[in-house]
């Protein structure tokens, strides 16, 4: 399996792994997370102009998508109900998901992991199959941030190169 930069000629793909991904979190309990249109199309040409929108498959085939932002994310500013394992440069995983046809979180964690020692991401509480995965993935527990529509989500952070 490998990983690249998304282009804007992947958008259908990109469009129908994240159409996927909203049905399989509806059918397994967790409807709300993403609901209908998240994430929009907007969102991902703007992650795409930015380097920040990856895509991993096989043979020219793609399976999975997710952006990877180093840098402040503006939601992890306020973290209650515990604290971020550290201060230091950190990278974010957003809008994980997959195709359905390979388990591509784990290949696309240890990517993270290689770019930068801080990896952190957050998921929504009804999200439980994300939680055991990011879990198994080393990744801590620190508390709860609020995206941009005032909701609350578990934030995680990894620390140290695998």
């Amino acid at each position: 399996m490998n990983i690249r930069k998304a282009k804007q000629k992947d958008m259908e793909k990109i469009l129908e792994i994240y159409a996927y991904a909203r049905d399989f979190m509806k059918r397994t309990g967790n409807p709300t997370q993403w609901g209908d249109i998240y994430p929009k199309e907007e969102m991902l040409c703007d992650d795409i102009e930015k380097g920040n929108l990856y895509v991993c498959g096989e043979n020219d085939g793609i399976m999975g998508v997710f952006a990877f932002i180093t840098g402040t994310e503006p939601t992890y500013s306020y973290i209650e109900n515990g604290s971020w394992k550290n201060d230091c440069p950190y990278g974010t995983i957003h809008r994980i998901a997959s195709a359905g046809q390979a388990k591509i979180f784990d290949f696309c964690i240890d990517f993270c992991k290689e770019k930068i020692e801080n990896v952190r991401i957050d998921t929504h509480f009804d999200n439980k199959i994300m939680q055991r995965i990011i879990e198994r993935n080393g990744f801590e527990r620190c508390g709860v941030i609020y995206v941009e529509d005032g909701s609350p989500r578990i934030a995680y952070q990894f620390t140290g190169k695998k």
